[in-house]
């Protein structure tokens, strides 16, 4: 019986840290596919998601502020990224999915660099494959 309450108590005191890292389905729509020309204004190496900042021009000459939300820094660097890979002023190619709320941001799944070198951001869609 002891144990039994123990368990309880442990599943509890978990659940608000599980719920605090939300799922991919929550925010971004895997369903709507995002490509975004755009260059970098800054990255921020932060847990649990590494997050890329990037200036959009639109085709009227206005420009949007981006935030692409990437996989952890372990993951990024697991994947080829260094933290000279996004530098300030650096034009990339970012594929992803568009957030549920309408937003600027956006869930990524690969980044293009200048040399054509293609690198996975950690997508946390489920659907992903790679």
């Amino acid at each position: 019986m002891r144990l039994g309450v123990l368990a309880v108590f442990l599943i509890t005191l978990g659940s608000p840290l599980a719920s605090a890292h939300h799922s991919f389905a929550a925010e971004f729509d895997g369903t709507k596919p995002i490509k975004l020309r755009g260059t970098v204004t800054k990255m921020e190496w932060i847990n649990p998601h590494a997050w890329i900042h990037i200036t959009v021009k639109k085709p009227d000459d206005t420009a949007e502020e981006w935030m692409i939300e990437a996989g952890s820094p372990n993951t990024l660097l697991r994947r080829g990224f260094t933290k000279d890979s996004l530098k300030v002023g650096t034009e990339i190619v970012v594929q992803g999915y568009q957030s549920k709320d309408g937003s600027l941001r956006a869930n990524g799944r690969d980044v293009t660099l200048p040399n054509g070198q293609i690198l996975f951001l950690g997508s946390s869609n489920p659907d992903d494959k790679k």
